[in-house]
């Protein structure tokens, strides 16, 4: 079973930028696509980024295209997150998950088995 570590989140200014990282157990990380979610106060689980297996395809949710890429090093066993152009609204708690053996553009957090524990990110307006 995999375990998932976020790390990287901090507070921003509006505007600025942030680079997230979940890193995952010792495990065959390439068997994993992984995904970016994350949930505001009062407010549900959003999807934001999925990314394939070999890294070789990725989805974005439209609030997020264009300003957040997501990548992955499978021999670090680690998926990435840069946000760029942050928005006060980018506030929330951010959580990678992974989907073993996923395939597909999946962005139903109930679709993923395995969570990290979460990253706070806080942009400043």
């Amino acid at each position: 079973q995999v375990q998932l570590v976020e790390s990287g989140g901090e507070l921003v200014q509006a505007g600025g930028s942030l680079r997230l990282s979940c890193k995952a157990s010792a495990v065959t990380f390439s068997n994993y696509a992984m995904a970016w979610f994350r949930q505001a106060p009062g407010k549900e689980r959003e999807f934001l980024a999925r990314i394939g297996r070999s890294g070789g395809s990725t989805y974005y949710a439209d609030s997020v295209k264009g300003r957040f890429t997501l990548s992955r090093d499978n021999a670090k066993n680690t998926v990435y997150l840069q946000m760029n152009s942050l928005k006060a609204e980018d506030t929330a708690v951010y959580y990678c998950a992974g989907d073993r053996w996923g395939i597909g553009q999946r962005m139903g957090w109930s679709q993923y088995n395995y969570w990290g524990q979460g990253t706070q990110v806080t942009v400043s307006p």
